[in-house]
């Protein structure tokens, strides 16, 4: 059973605003895995020319925070840190230049150390519980995941109707063909995008192809 809730002083509204007004633009946020950083320019360029102005680049190899660096020189990138675990990895996070952090799951110990240094950080929930401890925690955004697998978009919905003061990122199993029923609920605010920039694609140096991605992905949501 969890312990008592211990409330957690929220980050600067400014910078979370930010990041939220940001998402809900472009709408899908590109989750993209590094295991060489010599790719890392190409992809995120490639993205962001076909209109994909923000990357989550994940906490899964140990090049993540080289990798943010090179991102963050991007001009009009967004970027953020995703599958952010540890406590000290919302501070590496932050001083590597990325402007938010997103986790899978969780972690009292991760909001409260992200809360403290004003990172906005959206933590992963799969429950109302989940979802009712993120809101308590002083989190109005989280990640939905594995969103194919908890029910999709009937899923979102069902647990965003007790919650109207949250926004939701579905992340995990979204592909091009479902995305548009996610971004059909008002209360998702952005979704997750792994296939725009599939680890395959970049290790073949596929770039145009994660561009081509990336526009149709746009126009067709628009």
């Amino acid at each position: 059973m969890a312990g008592p809730v211990t409330p957690v002083t929220e980050p600067a509204g400014d910078a979370e605003r930010e990041v939220v007004e940001w998402l809900a633009r472009v709408k899908v946020l590109p989750v993209l895995t590094v295991f060489d950083v010599g790719t890392v320019e190409a992809t995120c360029r490639a993205l962001a020319d076909g209109g994909v102005s923000c990357v989550e680049i994940t906490y899964r190899t140990a090049c993540a925070d080289e990798a943010i660096v090179r991102a963050s020189q991007i001009p009009g990138l967004m970027v953020g840190a995703g599958t952010v675990v540890h406590a000290g990895q919302a501070g590496a996070a932050a001083q590597a230049g990325a402007r938010f952090a997103v986790a899978p799951g969780l972690s009292e110990p991760v909001v409260a150390a992200a809360h403290e240094i004003g990172l906005p950080f959206f933590p992963g929930a799969a429950t109302p519980s989940e979802i009712d401890r993120a809101r308590s925690l002083g989190c109005r955004v989280v990640k939905v995941f594995p969103a194919s697998s908890l029910g999709g978009p009937a899923f979102v919905r069902s647990v965003a109707a007790p919650y109207p003061d949250m926004r939701f990122i579905p992340t995990g199993g979204i592909n091009d063909s479902t995305v548009g029923q996610y971004l059909e609920l008002p209360s998702v605010l952005a979704c997750g995008a792994s296939w725009l920039c599939a680890q395959d694609l970049v290790a073949a140096g596929q770039f145009g192809e994660i561009r081509r991605r990336s526009e149709t992905t746009l126009a067709a949501l628009r």
